[in-house]
């Protein structure tokens, strides 16, 4: 096993390292010249057509087995996280505020990547045994490009990883903040989120993602009321926060100390890696939920891919950055979700409390999000009929996490998170005329209602269509 986690760590070292973080903003600012800035040119058209359809219901005779929202909040679920309170904080305190631009910068084009993604699992998506839809890269690797090996591949890695990363590390992260705060124990808390997640899990996708659509809302407004109003009582210190921001995002030496290009480079490293971290652009995890949307063309869901990063990075990343720059916390020497617990109760009396249950909340939530990609992996893998399997590994695991149990697992699962972007930006990069066709054919006249799926795989390139089965 020691040799295993040594072997571990070097290839961590490489998979989060500067060639990946390269790959994976490269591919975003890929797309986002050959689509045209979507993400830029079309953001109001994506804001009229998701968060204010919000309550709009999707027509049954599309196909899918949830709301376009509930697909999305199912994404959230699993990537609003632990990396938005205490990833941020870590950004800052390793790589000075400055760290949050270059956040900006990954979420820009990852909005463009994210749309990619979540167009293609639409497209390639398959109607399981049991009449479910599903998809995500393994498919549209599989469908698209015809190379089964490498979807394989994809699958592996996010089965593993979701019992790491997606489940142990997050009950762990619920347990010690629900501990340190309030003294609860916490195997016990390791049991109770065992059983709450098992009652949502045993009802599939349809449980989960009406559970997501109603937590989802609840956990974000709860932290982002906490955030503005911290942000108000400090409406003083904004401009300069922001101008701390740029101000350090390319003269970082006065935060970091050392030498300049040193600093720059750690400040930059530090801020893409946290914005891929928070919003998983490029690791192919949020296709997987976006597959099971109701929807009459791709494109049509891919906007949800716009808002989702939207809303992860640019919003709630965003507050917590501000949160921790305007109380002054920025350069206290603490990091991860210390420092942010820290900013908020010197912003306000029992401030503490909204990051304790913001975090547990947040952790929760991507246990749902990430068993539900665990388990569309581990189908792909092994056949719908042994999806019991994967639930009974994957609930009591929980509790294993919570005490801080099989850390080996959370190191190797980190790792395996990071891999997982491989083949999925394979499937992504190489099927981009798809893409661009479909977007072409999309906006062309955008409110037409699509009422069958072959009116939209018209449109694209017929090399791309002979491993479907239609």
């Amino acid at each position: 096993m020691e040799l295993i986690l040594k072997i571990n760590d070097i290839l961590n070292g490489i998979v989060w390292g500067w060639p990946m973080l390269i790959l994976l903003l490269g591919t975003g600012i890929l797309y986002t010249t050959v689509l045209g800035a979507p993400q830029l040119t079309k953001f109001f058209y994506t804001i009229r057509n998701t968060i204010l359809k919000v309550f709009e219901q999707a027509s049954e005779e599309h196909e899918g087995d949830i709301t376009p929202f509930q697909a999305v909040s199912t994404a959230l679920a699993a990537t609003v996280g632990t990396g938005n309170i205490a990833g941020v904080a870590t950004a800052i305190a390793s790589g000075g505020p400055g760290a949050i631009f270059w956040m900006w910068v990954s979420a820009l084009f990852g909005m463009a990547t994210k749309m990619s993604e979540v167009i293609l699992s639409i497209t390639y998506r398959e109607t399981d045994d049991y009449g479910y839809s599903i998809g995500g890269p393994m498919y549209y690797i599989k469908n698209g490009l015809g190379l089964g090996w490498l979807a394989s591949t994809f699958a592996f890695f996010g089965m593993i990883a979701s019992l790491g990363i997606g489940n142990m590390t997050q009950s762990n992260s619920v347990a010690v903040a629900l501990n340190t705060t309030y003294g609860l124990n916490k195997l016990y808390v390791g049991i109770g989120v065992s059983v709450l997640a098992g009652i949502v899990i045993i009802g599939g996708i349809a449980r989960i993602a009406k559970f997501t659509a109603k937590l989802v809302p609840l956990m974000a407004t709860l932290y982002i009321v906490g955030a503005l109003f911290i942000i108000f009582l400090n409406i003083k210190n904004v401009p300069s926060a922001f101008a701390e921001i740029f101000r350090t995002a390319f003269s970082p030496r006065a935060a970091l100390g050392g030498g300049m290009g040193i600093a720059i480079k750690k400040t930059i490293k530090f801020g893409i890696a946290r914005g891929v971290f928070t919003n998983e652009a490029g690791l192919g995890s949020a296709p997987i939920a976006h597959a099971a949307a109701q929807t009459d063309h791709p494109v049509r869901q891919g906007l949800w891919g716009i808002f989702e990063v939207f809303a992860d990075t640019i919003m709630i990343c965003t507050l917590t950055a501000l949160v921790i720059i305007v109380t002054g916390q920025a350069y206290s020497g603490l990091t991860g979700a210390e420092l942010t617990t820290k900013a908020f109760q010197t912003g306000f009396v029992g401030g503490d409390h909204v990051v304790t249950i913001g975090l547990a909340l947040f952790a929760f939530s991507t246990i749902l999000g990430w068993e539900y990609y665990g388990e569309k992996c581990f189908q792909y893998l092994f056949g719908r009929n042994s999806v019991w399997i994967y639930r009974l590994i994957y609930i009591p695991i929980a509790t294993v996490g919570a005490i801080g149990g099989l850390q080996e697992i959370w190191h190797i699962s980190d790792t395996l998170n990071g891999l997982m972007a491989i083949p999925n930006l394979v499937g992504v990069l190489l099927l981009m005329p798809v893409v661009i066709a479909l977007i072409r054919d999309f906006f062309r006249d955008p409110d037409r209602k699509r009422t069958k799926r072959e009116e939209y795989l018209s449109a694209i390139p017929e090399k791309y269509k002979k491993h479907l089965d239609i």
